[in-house]
């Protein structure tokens, strides 16, 4: 690493993306993890899944040792521009409106919410009374 880096694009480094020609990127640097696919503790498919992208996330989501993050040094081939890394949005749910199925008014509803279950409760105390006395 003592000479200038490479500098790649993101296009670039997804074109290695199967298991014979494997790069990924992680924190700014792109890394030739070919020869690291059969050894890797999680399996190929985790590294192939890593590909045409910025695996940052991936890679510190897992808590990857420090010996871990040695190893990385051996398969480092340059870094990535990050002007052609897209920039992460956040996810906003769109708007739901109010759904009211049968379309009956607020005001009906709430009454019925009341009125119901006091309903149901005047039936049970007259049940109880009516047993008592016979």
């Amino acid at each position: 690493m003592g000479e200038e880096a490479k500098i790649f694009t993101l296009s670039e480094v997804s074109e290695h993306n199967h298991a014979h020609d494997c790069w990924i990127v992680i924190n700014g640097k792109v890394y030739n993890v070919t020869k690291f696919l059969e050894d890797h503790p999680g399996g190929d498919e985790v590294l192939l899944s890593s590909t045409g992208k910025d695996a940052t996330d991936d890679f510190e989501d897992v808590g990857h040792s420090e010996s871990a993050r040695e190893m990385m040094e051996h398969y480092y081939v340059g870094k990535i521009d990050p002007t052609t890394i897209p920039k992460k949005t956040k996810y906003t749910p769109p708007k739901q409106p109010h759904y009211n199925q049968d379309k009956t008014s607020e005001f009906i509803i709430k009454i019925l919410q009341f009125l119901v279950p006091l309903a149901i409760l005047g039936l049970a105390v007259g049940i109880r009374i009516y047993t008592k006395s016979g």
